[in-house]
């Protein structure tokens, strides 16, 4: 009698004349090195969703998370970006030039890993770090400095910081501004009793002032206006989401292109 040869429970097995991990018959090979099989893939992050369930997903407010905190990080980044980098420049004729230098790109390269972490959590983008800083030629500090200066990923992480700053200030400007407008707007037959009640309006104020001795005023008062107003306000809710995507899409374009491999 021979011994069997029968699988045991939770052991996987190879085809006859297939190394393992290799594709068998039918198999894709990305399934095959990952030791799965089709139909088991990890959930991806940043699965779009519906266009009626989008304003209320997570995924659109971890969008508008990323827009929103992109300008405190923006700043930071751009304020050391430049300031190490016209201070290095003016030293760069003195011995204190290239200290500066490689500080500014090491610090560079620090923020850019915390990017791509917050481009992980909230953008769902996976994007590789790049490649070590090149070994000096020569041991010592003064040869590591100099060898970072060559570090072509820094000087990518440095000018993401710089050029980003504009971009991310106006994303910050356009979604805050369509996302507070649309829900206020939304939700105005909710509290349009609170104008005629406690504010002494006729309805919800949309310009009165005086030129020229006439009198120029508008309210939304009647239940039609506030109606029509309101499905404004869902449009602008609805709009929204496609809008933050469409403006995160220049960010993850700008975080694989510059603090990606």
């Amino acid at each position: 009698m021979t011994a069997s040869t029968l699988p045991q429970a939770g052991q996987r097995t190879t085809a006859p004349g297939l190394l393992p991990g290799a594709a068998g018959p039918g198999q894709h090979p990305a399934y095959a090195a990952a030791g799965r099989a089709p139909g088991r893939t990890r959930p991806r992050t940043d699965d779009r969703p519906g266009f009626w369930r989008a304003p209320f997903s997570g995924a659109t407010f971890r969008l508008i998370g990323y827009t929103l905190t992109s300008l405190p990080v923006a700043i930071a980044g751009f304020t050391f970006a430049v300031t190490m980098s016209v201070l290095g420049a003016s030293l760069v004729l003195t011995a204190l030039g290239v200290p500066v230098l490689a500080a500014a790109l090491a610090g560079a390269r620090g923020l850019g890993s915390a990017e791509r972490g917050r481009a992980r959590g909230l953008l769902g983008l996976d994007v590789d770090a790049p490649g070590p800083v090149p070994a000096p030629r020569t041991p010592g500090r003064w040869a590591a400095m100099t060898a970072r200066l060559g570090d072509t990923s820094g000087w990518k992480a440095l000018l993401f910081h710089t050029v980003m700053f504009p971009w991310r200030i106006l994303t910050f400007v356009l979604s805050l501004t369509f996302l507070v407008t649309g829900w206020t707007v939304a939700l105005l037959p909710a509290y349009s009793w609170v104008f005629p009640h406690y504010v002494g309006w006729p309805g919800y104020r949309l310009y009165d002032y005086t030129s020229g001795g006439v009198h120029h005023s508008f309210y939304l008062s009647s239940p039609f206006q506030i109606a029509g107003a309101s499905a404004l306000g869902l449009v602008i809710v609805f709009l929204t989401p496609a809008l933050v995507r469409a403006l995160t899409n220049v960010d993850r374009a700008a975080v694989r292109g510059l603090l990606g491999k």
